[in-house]
Formats: structure tokens, C-alpha cells, sequence
């Protein structure tokens, strides 16, 4: 049964089809970068674009997408997007930078901490379509000047941050 029949057939029955993504060829996988050493890669595959299906390596991310009716798509119940998935990525991996953060600055962090990241999309100074970025954190008991520390130096931690640093804006926020 070809892939586009399995498609066909799933969603007509109902039926969850898991998606395998094929195998990485030989130099794709032997890649060398000049900028990091990896230690872990993810890996996912989209099909349909922004009214598709995203799917990792290992089936444990499956997640159907639709273009939000902002940016005049469907936005269908049920389904995300690239912005809320870029959302859930910076603002974990940001909570993690504070983690580090925090202890480099000898700071106790409280285990109530958030970080909630709003990224928006909208037309750039070119007439193209551009990202900025709202990361509101919030460490209750923690005063306001020393979680502006933690944040500033997560800032400079967070690989999220230092990939968008220079290319698109980031607010930081401490609620």
C-alpha cells in the first residue's frame, strides 16, 4: 500500500495511521556543523504545510496544524500551529535556561515558576511576514530584582535566545 493510499484509508476509517519518517542518508546523517558539536537532534517531518501534519521521528509528537483564520486560514478547532509550537519550545527551553540561571547566580528558584511566551507573526518593515517574541515569567516568592537577574542572564543562556538574538525581538517581562 503506497503512503498517499494509507492516508486515504486512515482518514476515511478513522483509523491512526504512525507516520515514519524515512531514514536519513548516509552524509545527511554524517553532517558536520562548524557552529556546535551535537548532543541531541530532534527530528520531524511536516506534510501539508501550515494546514498539514507535524510528526517527530519517534511518533511521540503528532500534531495536525491549521492556519490560524488571523492569517486568513481555517484555524480549526483541534489543531496548532507553528507560532504555539515555537511558543511551547522557547518558553520550556527558556525555564530551563532560569534553572541554570539560578544557580549559577546562587538564587533558589521557586519549583511555582512560569514562563509564558507569546510570539506573534505579523508583516515586517519589508511587507514580509516577521516574528517578535513576549517572554513573561513569573517566580512567586522570588523578589522582582533578583528574578530580573535570573531572567537576564537566562536570556543569555537559552538557546532560543541566542538563536533569535539579532533577528527578531524579544521582550522580557518579569510579572
Amino acid at each position: 500500500m503506497t503512503a498517499a493510499i494509507a492516508r486515504v484509508f486512515a482518514a476515511r476509517s478513522g483509523a491512526r495511521m504512525l507516520y515514519r519518517a524515512p531514514a536519513l542518508s548516509t552524509a545527511a546523517a554524517s553532517r558536520h556543523f562548524t557552529s556546535i558539536k551535537p548532543i541531541y537532534t530532534a527530528d520531524a517531518t511536516t506534510t501539508g504545510g501550515r494546514n498539514g501534519r507535524a510528526v517527530s521521528s519517534d511518533n511521540v509528537l503528532d500534531v495536525k496544524l491549521t492556519l490560524p483564520k488571523a492569517l486568513g486560514g481555517p484555524g480549526e478547532a483541534g489543531k496548532t500551529n507553528p507560532e504555539q509550537l515555537f511558543a511551547a519550545g522557547y518558553s520550556a527551553c527558556f525555564q530551563g535556561a532560569m534553572g541554570l540561571a539560578a544557580s549559577k547566580l546562587k538564587v533558589k528558584l521557586p519549583e511555582a515558576n512560569t514562563v509564558r511566551a507569546v510570539v506573534h507573526i505579523g508583516k515586517d518593515s519589508t511587507g514580509g511576514l516577521g516574528l517578535a517574541v513576549e517572554l513573561h515569567v513569573s517566580a512567586p516568592g522570588l523578589d522582582k530584582e533578583t528574578t530580573q537577574k535570573v531572567v537576564d542572564l537566562a536570556h543569555t543562556i537559552c538557546p532560543y535566545s541566542r538563536a533569535t538574538k539579532d533577528n527578531i525581538e524579544v521582550k522580557l517581562a518579569v510579572v
